[in-house]
């Protein structure tokens, strides 16, 4: 007991010296936080190591799923491949590489390979998308109606916040106007008007040259809603697309991503199911097999849906990827 006690006292009178000397008693190490990489047959974003400049599309290959943008800011021309779960958002919505126009400006989310080169894709994310996101738009400043220009502010619609001042938007014979959904004319914008816009580079510098010129909400969203119903159809057709995580025996894992949320939002334990493999360009590759679903569970924007087929898929193997198609829509 004394022992005991001599320690105790010990203890105490180490940490009032601490005390008084001003110095601080390290802590239990905290667990290291896991460093997050782009993995195959995985969806991982590293949030915490990304770039996502502004460029101008110069082209995609759909077979590949690759391409190639230009920095607007350096004209550094960047190679990228598109990882299979990234978000492609089109007209303010989701959408596919075959929604996106050459020439197209827009922000383009990369994060690096395991060379350390930046070129894996996880977004583009169009003009629209952002400004609708973040609830912005260009208050037009000034107009030069003989030059086709107009100056704007570039902010959230009350006001409070001011992103940027200055900002021209370009047009030319090929810009089209809109206005309560209806096609529109230069003449109908005036001072004081938020605009949003679809705009597209010149192959050098920091230009926005305006493909669409959105007067109102109501012009935007009549955009979106038909970006939707294409994507929508898209998605019935060529079925959700997802990673497969295990194939074994009659039982099959997929991770369903969220650009298939249409048809993932009708699935429930007992809904019968087709699923096929798929190749790199993400469309199926083989007969589909039929099954049904086991289980669900949502993983952030994915979904990990567990599925008893009616026989084994030679093709189906972890980290390859899958189409599903609830059966009742699957011809």
């Amino acid at each position: 007991m004394r022992t005991q006690l001599r320690l105790i006292t010990a203890s105490i009178v180490a940490l009032s010296l601490f005390s008084l000397l001003g110095e601080t008693i390290p802590a239990a190490d905290a667990p290291a936080k896991p460093v997050l990489k782009i993995t195959p047959g995985k969806v991982i974003i590293p949030f915490d190591k990304m770039q996502r400049p502004w460029g101008e599309l110069i082209s995609i290959d759909l077979q590949t799923r690759t391409g190639k943008f230009r920095r607007e800011n350096t004209d550094e021309v960047i190679n990228f491949t598109v990882m299979p779960y990234a978000e492609l958002l089109h007209h303010a919505t989701l959408g596919d590489l075959q929604d996106f126009r050459i020439g197209e400006r827009a922000i383009f989310r990369l994060h690096e390979n395991e060379k350390g080169e930046w070129v894996m894709l996880t977004y583009i994310q169009d003009e629209m998308n952002m400004m609708n996101g973040h609830g912005e738009y260009f208050f037009v400043e000034e107009i030069d109606a003989k030059a086709g220009k107009i100056s704007t502010t570039w902010a959230k619609g009350d006001l409070t916040f001011i992103r940027e001042k200055g900002v021209v938007i370009e047009t030319d014979k090929e810009t089209r106007f809109w206005k309560a959904g209806q096609p529109a004319q230069f003449s109908d914008i005036k001072k004081g008007d938020k605009l949003r816009t679809k705009t597209h580079g010149i192959g050098k510098g920091k230009v926005r040259m305006a493909w669409e010129i959105f007067l109102d909400d109501e012009s935007l969203n009549k955009f979106r809603t038909e970006q939707k119903a294409v994507h929508a159809q898209r998605i019935l057709k060529e079925g959700a697309p997802g990673y497969v995580d295990e194939a074994n025996g009659s039982k099959l894992i997929l991770t369903l991503f969220n650009e298939g949320e249409d048809q993932v939002n009708l699935l429930k334990k007992g809904t019968p199911i087709k699923v096929a493999s798929a190749g790199i360009d993400r469309k199926a590759s083989s007969e589909s097999i039929a099954g049904k679903v086991i289980s669900l569970i949502k993983l952030g924007k994915q979904t990990q849906v567990t599925l008893e087929m009616e026989k084994q898929g030679d093709g189906f193997k972890p980290t390859s990827l899958a189409r599903l198609w609830i059966a009742s829509e699957r011809k």
